[in-house]
């Protein structure tokens, strides 16, 4: 496996990762008896409202994208034995 591997592998896994959080948050404010069409650039929203929905919809797509990018660089270093090409390996502590 190669650098174009790892990009098809890393990418592919964060932008699936984030299609399933933004489905996820968009059925958990549905639930909560918020309107499921919210727009937050709509002036016509509350600002408060269009915060909140964005910043729980921001925390969860970059959560899922986090932990899909480290599940997707750990199985490239079980099937590799080495991190991928762009992921920087941890500094010993010194």
């Amino acid at each position: 496996m190669g650098p174009l591997v790892w990009k098809v592998v890393g990418a592919g896994s964060a932008i699936l990762a984030g299609i399933v959080a933004n489905k996820i948050v968009t059925e958990v404010w549905r639930h909560s008896g918020r309107d499921v069409e919210i727009d937050p650039n709509n002036p016509d929203v509350p600002v408060r409202e269009a915060v909140v929905f964005a910043g729980i919809m921001g925390l969860a797509v970059g959560l899922a994208r986090v932990f899909a990018t480290r599940g997707a660089a750990s199985a490239y270093r079980k099937a590799v034995g080495d991190l991928p090409p762009d992921v920087k390996p941890k500094l010993p502590e010194s």
